[in-house]
């Protein structure tokens, strides 16, 4: 076990030792700068610190996910605390829950650039936590994102700059990951796939998956679009693996004060596509903008 420092605090950061190959489902096991299976299929590490375990069979086209510039507009977004209620509220339910006698095994399922992993990371750091994480996003541009703002955290030891996480280019619909060994899974904006989730989810694991609520963004979705579709509220859907333990409403209101941030949330959305010419317009002209987050973070154990 390796102890990170963060802000003075003491960090326990265990490998993540749970990959599975995406190609035949064995476990993988560390060689150097290479991850190999049993049946000698082997997955270099890249330069800047992440994993490529996305066959090309299963990709759907040639650059899957979010672009790099959707990946640099979320990065500046993020990092400039803008949703961090969000993260600070997940991260009470996490580590609230996490066992402190053991090592607690996490993945983020659609980590994007990483920030929410990060948070965590932060979060734990004084208590009484050994967490092995690991961040998964189909978008090579947001891993690779992830991978180096990552090693700006980790500590030097005596030979090598030690991960304090496994960063993989992997898609949630086959989680390259060893069944029953997940403690915790995050899906936070993403595009949960429950049956793998219950697959790797340990019975008694939590998965901890944030939406959108209704008025979420409703000020720039108003500016944005010709006529914006009447609220709609509903309960969490339960997946048939899992049962609903409960809801968490993150609700506030945010001031936006330059046109950069208002025009890296606009890029980091899928709204940037959906926008007309004009609506997109309108949105670039703003110099601040107040808007409403909100979001719902849902606890469901795996049966």
């Amino acid at each position: 076990m390796i102890q990170h420092s963060s802000g003075g605090k003491a960090i326990n950061a265990a490998p993540f030792n749970s990959l599975a190959c995406p190609l035949d489902g064995k476990a993988l096991s560390r060689h150097g700068t290479t991850w190999r299976c049993a049946s000698e299929h082997s997955f270099d590490i890249a330069r800047q610190g992440y994993i490529h375990l996305l066959p090309v069979q299963k990709k759907r086209s040639a650059d899957p996910g979010d672009s790099k510039m959707m990946v640099a507009a979320r990065q500046h977004f993020l990092n400039a605390g803008h949703y961090q209620p969000i993260a600070d509220t997940v991260n009470r339910a996490v580590l609230t829950e996490f066992p402190t006698n053991t090592t607690a095994s996490c993945l983020d399922a659609g980590c994007g650039e990483g920030y929410y992993l990060r948070r965590l990371r932060t979060a734990a750091g004084g208590k009484k936590h050994s967490l092995a994480l690991m961040g998964l996003d189909i978008s090579k541009w947001a891993v690779i994102s992830a991978a180096k703002q990552a090693a700006t955290m980790s500590e030097p030891t005596t030979t090598s700059i030690i991960p304090w996480s496994n960063w993989v280019v992997g898609s949630n619909a086959n989680l390259p990951v060893l069944s029953n060994t997940l403690n915790g899974l995050l899906c936070i904006f993403g595009f949960p796939v429950y049956n793998e989730f219950a697959r790797v989810l340990k019975p008694g694991g939590i998965l901890y998956q944030v939406d959108a609520g209704p008025d979420h963004l409703r000020e720039l979705r108003d500016i944005i679009y010709p006529r914006v579709r009447p609220a709609r509220t509903s309960k969490p859907k339960q997946p048939a693996e899992f049962t609903h333990r409960s809801s968490i409403s993150i609700r506030y209101r945010h001031t936006l004060t330059d046109a950069s941030a208002i025009a890296c949330l606009l890029a980091m959305t899928p709204h940037l596509y959906r926008a007309s010419a004009e609506g997109r317009a309108k949105a670039s002209a703003l110099t601040t903008l107040e808007i409403t987050v909100d979001a719902i973070l849902s606890r469901f154990e795996r049966h």
